[in-house]
């Protein structure tokens, strides 16, 4: 479990640090692209290797958390939204 939530976290960080290095002009944008895919290729390497495969597999199961706590929020936005506007 703690896999799970050290992956969360983890992926946290790297969404704040893709957005924070978005906002700079003179990065690319294409920069987040390349921390996720850097995040899962080290989540995959994680996984394979026995010592660390707990922590991988929380890693990788931390990217579905975070789609399914994202479009939640999604969500509820929308279902908020007609209540702020009229």
């Amino acid at each position: 479990m703690g896999g799970l939530f050290a992956g969360i976290g983890a992926l946290a960080l790297l969404f704040g640090l893709s957005v924070a290095l978005a906002s700079i002009r003179w990065v690319p944008g294409f920069i987040g692209v390349l921390l996720f895919l850097g995040y899962v290729a080290g989540a995959i390497v994680l996984t394979v290797r026995p010592a660390t495969m707990r922590f991988g597999a929380g890693l990788l199961i931390a990217i579905g958390a975070w789609i399914l706590i994202g479009a939640g929020l999604c969500v509820a936005a929308l279902f908020v939204m007609p209540a702020l506007i009229g």
